[in-house]
């Protein structure tokens, strides 16, 4: 007996909007444990984070920042839905990371556990935004595009490109700050790595 397998439902729009904005808490949320703990990490949250302690600025605004160039690039290569999407994704996670200190403050944390569970919870923030047709910009948008058109593994693209942000990043930190940067880097991708295959997800 053939069972048949229903066919895929787009995401609403409604959907969309939540599961992004869930996204975008999350993202917001482990920038600010991997801040509290003098930590870098992978991707353009790797690079707002190392630009912070430079000078002194929000990561989350500066994640906004030095995403713009991507958006342009992210809806000719995705497409204007693509586009609009990830530029309200990285716009909410500058509006939450802005929002968030108000609402909680970190006075201790263990570096190792911001590395571990914040990368975890940014690699689960990239997944929800990604699952409903948007980015994070930058390096997660590279990916993306990457995955679609070569059918390559957007966690592995992105850790490649870690390497090398996390690499600019040790002159600032110390050897077991650097280490447990590559840490959260590394918890970042395995989210992606497990849980974002081609024809795993059957939603659109």
């Amino acid at each position: 007996m053939t069972i048949s397998t229903p066919s895929p439902r787009p995401h609403s729009l409604a959907e969309d909007g939540y599961a992004i904005s869930i996204g975008c808490a999350f993202i917001a949320l482990g920038l600010m444990m991997l801040k509290a703990a003098n930590l870098v990490t992978g991707g353009m949250a790797g690079i707002a984070l190392l630009l912070s302690y430079l000078f002194h600025w929000s990561p989350a605004t500066l994640f906004l920042l030095i995403n713009i160039p991507f958006f342009l690039f992210a809806g000719r290569a995705m497409g204007v839905a693509f586009g609009l999407k990830t530029l309200f994704a990285n716009v909410a996670i500058m509006a939450v990371g802005l929002a968030m200190p108000a609402a909680v403050q970190i006075a201790r944390i263990s570096p190792f556990f911001a590395a571990l569970f914040g990368g975890s919870i940014i690699g689960f923030g990239i997944l929800a935004i990604a699952r409903h047709g948007a980015g994070v910009g930058g390096v997660g948008v590279i990916a993306l595009i990457l995955q679609r058109s070569r059918g390559w593994n957007a966690g592995r693209t992105q850790m490649l490109c870690d390497i090398a942000i996390l690499l600019a990043s040790l002159p600032l930190l110390s050897v077991e700050r650097f280490g447990l940067s590559i840490l959260s880097a590394a918890a970042i991708n395995a989210v992606l790595i497990v849980n974002h295959r081609p024809g795993r997800y059957i939603g659109h």
